[in-house]
């Protein structure tokens, strides 16, 4: 079984967007209200180990009699609270995240339901859901008949747009492609990613530096408003859709490339970079974030594997710069500031080039091919 999801627009009435706000605000309450009683139970049998075991932990349930208005929400809503913050937990004790921290209103407003006796289902251009009856929608494209609809997650940006994404489980089990066009990309500050093939660019257009100084000059005069104001509020909802239109324009760039090199070929090789190190490093923070080579990689990764496809990861401390595509000959020594590379077997390239072309056939040495 395979899992997808579908994301859509939301257009609630202004009492379906009161009953949002309620179930954002209880969930967020449910979370923070059991890590505190989990916190102080820990605190509390800290040195005794099989007391620690016979508690009870709470549940939403609990805190239904003493909080009567928790009623008003989805039930559903505030179980996949309790779920989450143990995720965090288990997370945390496995050494793949910090210790849970408590939400804030400033956090993600969102919450998520499950499917139980139909109780979600999408009906003529709107999306039923708990607590809500018929919420309008703006269903883009279709959901095959054979997606079976598991969840529903509901958020709220800080534009004020509602969205729900919905959750589908199916039957897929793609066949192993064989490899035969193989492709090296090797990360580039200026232009995303340079190919193995030809050398050419992604041309990533930096969007944030785009918009920096409309955004510098939007944020100066948030800063000039009285907090909490309804003037400072329309002004956080200008600066807010600025970071959104370029958290879209990033988006739709990134998913069209990687749909574009997962259709041209059957398997990518990449190196397996710390790109929050390399940002602290070089200090090259805005730069790095802007390109989300992250999110291109995750693109990437669930795009071939769909298709049957490979992504091969290769070490971060393979000298893929230093090493001559053409003799292997490795340099000691070569700085940033030097952009074309040259070997003294008479091999000049661009640094970012000879640098794919070393991934791809170390990736295709991992693979075992010739």
């Amino acid at each position: 079984m395979a899992n997808k999801a579908y994301k859509f627009r939301l257009y609630p009435t202004p009492e379906q967007k009161i009953l949002f706000t309620k179930t954002f605000g209880c969930v967020r309450f449910v979370y923070n209200k059991m890590l505190a009683e989990r916190k102080a139970t820990y605190e509390q049998f800290k040195d005794d180990k099989e007391g620690l075991k016979k508690q009870k932990l709470p549940t939403p349930a609990n805190y239904k009699t003493e909080f009567e208005w928790l009623k008003e929400v989805d039930s559903l809503a505030l179980a996949n609270a309790q779920l989450n913050l143990q995720k965090a937990y288990t997370n945390f004790f496995s050494g793949r995240a910090k210790f849970p921290k408590f939400k804030s209103r400033k956090s993600a407003q969102t919450y998520t339901t499950n499917v139980v006796n139909g109780n979600i289902q999408l009906v003529d251009g709107s999306i039923k859901l708990p607590k809500l009856k018929l919420v309008k929608l703006k269903q883009h494209r279709e959901i095959p008949p054979h997606h079976v609809i598991k969840s529903c997650t509901v958020s709220q940006t800080a534009t004020g747009k509602y969205f729900v994404s919905i959750l589908t489980e199916y039957e897929h089990q793609p066949k192993p492609r064989d490899i035969k066009q193989v492709a090296g990309l090797d990360f580039a500050m200026d232009g995303l990613f340079v190919e193995s093939e030809q050398g050419k660019k992604a041309n990533y257009p930096r969007f944030y530096r785009q918009s920096e100084a409309k955004l510098a000059k939007e944020q100066r005069i948030l800063s000039r408003k009285t907090k909490n104001s309804a003037r400072w509020n329309k002004q956080r909802i200008k600066v807010a859709k600025l970071h959104e239109q370029v958290a879209n324009q990033r988006k739709d760039f990134l998913h069209k490339e990687a749909r574009r090199l997962a259709t041209h070929y059957d398997c990518l090789v990449i190196e397996d970079l710390n790109m929050k190190g390399m940002s602290q490093a070089f200090r090259f923070g805005k730069s790095v974030a802007d390109n989300g080579w992250g999110m291109f990689t995750a693109f990437l990764q669930y795009k071939l594997a769909d298709q049957g496809k490979r992504l091969i990861k290769i070490n971060k401390w393979f000298p893929s710069s230093k090493t001559c595509a053409c003799c292997g000959q490795v340099k000691d020594v070569l700085p940033l500031s030097e952009r074309l590379f040259s070997c003294d077997c008479g091999f000049i390239s661009d640094r970012d080039w000879n640098a794919a072309i070393n991934i791809k056939n170390e990736g295709i040495l991992m693979l075992g091919l010739t």
